[in-house]
């Protein structure tokens, strides 16, 4: 706050003066830390933290217990589907098989028509 212009040195030294004893006045006036609500003040902040930290660590288990089962999730899933994969596989070489038996009968019936041709010959 600007001093008024019409204030000389001594006024303004007496004004500071009286505003650092109001200042320390108030000061003064606190309580100490061995008032009752000063450590009544002091409780219930500490009690607020702890009831915080409480709440932090709730959320750190609850948020530790949903990537564990997410990921029991996750493996559950890459078992599913490495057995769909397997049992496509398993799948696929059985038809493989089949194809191939279906085609040494084939070649079987071939060999033998061409047998019974030269045959008749």
């Amino acid at each position: 706050m600007a001093a008024p212009k019409h204030m000389d040195f001594n006024e303004r030294r007496k004004a500071a003066a009286e505003a650092k004893q109001a200042l320390l006045e108030r000061f003064r006036a606190k309580p100490g830390p061995d008032d009752p609500a000063v450590a009544q003040r002091i409780a219930e902040r500490q009690a607020i933290a702890e009831a915080r930290e409480q709440r932090a660590a709730e959320r750190r288990a609850a948020r530790e217990e949903e990537a564990r089962r997410l990921a029991a999730e996750e493996a559950a899933r890459v078992a599913e589907e490495k057995a769909r994969a397997a049992e496509a596989a398993a799948l696929l070489a059985k038809k493989a098989a089949e194809e191939r038996a279906l085609e040494a009968q084939r070649k079987a019936a071939r060999d033998q028509r061409y047998a019974a041709r030269k045959a008749r010959r």
